[in-house]
């Protein structure tokens, strides 16, 4: 598990690519997290991939034309469930809609077209490492540095983020960032607090009736009980929300007071909807998010889906407008984006983002230091002049000790996929083993390096920039966020590290 995993995939006809590397162990004292039969699962809700991606459909109008209504119509009359419709938009996302059903909606007067979601794929979980009973996890809000943990976490030292808490910078509870992922374990002592549940939710029905499942199965005790809609199932959103904001009792994130709310978009098999996205987005941004972080995406070509392209720009633009800052992961591939052809980067070829490549120590002898070079540029990251606007930590891969650390959801499960029944056969429905890091045995850390956990460092410093300057001026954090970073690599806006690796202190002015 310790060596480094690019995985690229192809589905529905798109070039799909992992926003996030790998997740693994520390080398030491990983418990045993074998689960008995019994508790396995394999149910209506354990989706295949595939399925999953099928009865899901982008509806694009046509240009002036309101046809949400209509589109409402048909799936009274047919089957199906309008997700979100925006005329303002020119879109519909809906689901439940089998390949009849989607050829009828195309027929409607004022749509345009009618295409499949896109899934782009995460990458996968693997173990985790209990923490040691005696950790004392005691709230560490107003000096995030005593965090028990942060002696691991390399990555806040790197950004300067301790100078800028020492200078006062700890954020704002009127500053909300929306993390667009799959889900948020808002019970985690380190994010007890810190998650809007009013505005929290899920747009994934597939992910809700498998969070029904599991629960009746009885895999969560009584304690975490009841569950939100946003309780993560995968794990990725929690490590990723707690970079942003966290109450760094035992990991220190970027700012102590920022708001969060939980956007699901991604579900626990490690993919994440396109149609998803852009109705999440809009809720965001509906919803007051002046920053949304989204640590996923992928590429596909332009001519295959020129209805997703259009679409993906509105929505961008509508942000923008509406005073929301997009803050966005440039992706594992090692591609070079400034030489993409026919390749539509979801989403750093969006307008108005914040594209953020990786950033990574290039040795750690232990889990606390010493790290070499902790600005050297991640092998894994995207780059390219015309998209990276800026560069962040996102783990190295010579060591599990240079990834980046933080909190194991306690609804996290773990899963396999069984092989095909025979060659050339499809394969069968994923199968829930048990819960992954599972809260009867305590708290769990997880380690992992991918650009998804760049793209938080940024959305964390976006956040402490709006708690002093105000709201409502993308423009102006971008700005702010760039002229203040380190500048590595070429002089001026650089291939690979954008204008520099963001600099949590001199974003807040605490150093000159």
């Amino acid at each position: 598990m310790r060596t480094l995993v690019v995985r690229t995939a192809t589905i529905a006809g798109a070039i799909v690519a992992a926003a996030c590397v790998e997740y693994a162990p520390s080398p030491t004292e990983t418990p045993s997290s074998s689960v008995s039969s019994s508790m396995q699962l394999t149910t209506a809700a354990g989706t295949a991939l595939s399925d999953a991606a099928g009865s899901r459909y982008l509806v694009v109008f046509k240009s002036g034309s309101a046809a949400s209504s209509g589109v409402s119509a048909e799936l009274r009359n047919s089957g199906g469930v309008v997700e979100g419709a925006y005329d303002q938009l020119g879109f519909a996302v809906v689901s439940g809609v089998s390949s009849d059903g989607a050829a009828r909606l195309a027929k409607i007067a004022g749509v345009a077209s009618v295409a499949p979601d896109v899934e782009f794929a995460i990458e996968g979980a693997g173990e985790t490492e209990a923490l040691a009973a005696g950790d004392p996890g005691i709230e560490s809000a107003a000096a995030p540095q005593t965090a028990s943990q942060f002696a691991r976490q390399w990555n806040m030292r790197a950004i300067q983020a301790d100078a800028a808490w020492a200078g006062g910078a700890l954020g704002s509870s009127n500053v909300t960032v929306a993390i667009l992922d799959t889900g948020i374990d808002y019970q985690w002592p380190d994010l007890v607090g810190r998650v809007d549940l009013s505005r929290s939710i899920s747009l994934r029905p597939d992910e809700d009736a498998r969070l029904a499942a599991v629960v009746a199965a009885g895999f969560f005790p009584a304690s975490l009980l009841p569950l939100h809609p946003i309780a993560d199932l995968n794990l990725h959103g929690t490590l990723v929300s707690s970079i942003v904001a966290s109450n760094s009792g035992f990991f220190a994130g970027v700012t102590t007071r920022t708001r969060l709310f939980g956007v699901k978009v991604c579900i626990v098999f490690n993919t994440c909807s396109t149609a998803a996205v852009l109705n999440g987005i809009v809720y965001a941004v509906d919803h007051g998010a002046d920053v949304i972080n989204m640590s996923l995406g992928g590429g596909f070509p332009k001519n295959a889906a020129p209805g997703f392209v259009s679409v993906i720009n509105r929505v961008f633009d509508y942000a923008n407008r509406n005073g929301t800052l997009i803050v966005v992961a440039a992706g594992n591939a090692a591609a070079d984006v400034d030489h993409n052809d026919n390749v539509y980067i979801a989403y750093c070829n969006s307008p108005h983002v914040v594209c953020v490549s990786a950033t990574g120590p290039t040795a750690a002898p232990t889990p606390v230091g010493p790290f070499t070079d902790p600005d050297a540029f991640a092998p894994y990251s995207n780059y390219g002049r015309s998209a990276v606007s800026l560069a962040a930590p996102g783990g190295g891969v010579t060591t599990v000790n240079a990834f980046v650390t933080g909190p194991c959801s306690e609804t996290a499960l773990a899963w396999h996929q069984p092989p095909p029944p025979s060659p050339g056969a499809p394969l069968p429905p994923p199968v829930i083993d048990g819960p992954g890091c599972p809260r009867q045995l305590g708290l769990f850390r997880v380690s992992g390096a991918g650009t998804s956990f760049a793209s938080p460092h940024v959305a964390g410093v976006a956040a402490s920039i709006i708690a002093t300057t105000g709201r409502g001026n993308p423009s102006q954090v971008r700005a702010i966020l760039q002229t203040s970073a380190d500048d590595l690599g070429q002089p001026g806006t650089d291939p690979f590290y954008g204008k520099g690796r963001v600099n949590a202190a001199r974003a807040v002015g605490s150093i000159p």
